[in-house]
């Protein structure tokens, strides 16, 4: 198993889906990273030579991923919460923050219905 970023990316798929894996890379991020260090995104991760992999490794080292990523968005929430705005109101009362409806959808972000009367 190729490990990158401290996860152990899956052998059998090809080197573009691969990376894919680790929080914070997209296909285009992938992508763009590959044709920096002119690997093609057909190969799979179990044919990366040790270069290969320490160069994506570089390549990464630039980007905000995993890690550093999730903290630097969970901080991000937590000061929008803190400042109280509108969205920080949502983001507390766990309801949509992006403008959704509430009075029908929105069960994944309010959890199931509560049936009144009923303990």
């Amino acid at each position: 198993m190729v490990r990158i970023a401290g996860i152990d990316l899956p052998n059998n798929k090809r080197v573009e889906i691969g990376l894919t894996y680790i929080h914070g890379i997209g296909r285009s991020l992938s992508n763009r990273i590959l044709s920096r260090v002119n690997i093609s995104p057909d190969i799979k991760l179990k044919d990366l030579s040790d270069e290969q992999t320490n160069l994506i490794r570089k390549q990464l080292q630039s980007h905000q991923i995993e890690g550093d990523l999730r903290r630097f968005v969970s901080l991000s929430i937590k000061r929008i919460v803190d400042l109280a705005s509108y969205r920080g109101v949502r983001h507390r009362k766990r309801l949509p923050v992006r403008g959704q409806r509430t009075k029908t959808n929105a069960r994944t972000r309010k959890g199931p219905r509560r049936i009144a009367g009923k303990k």
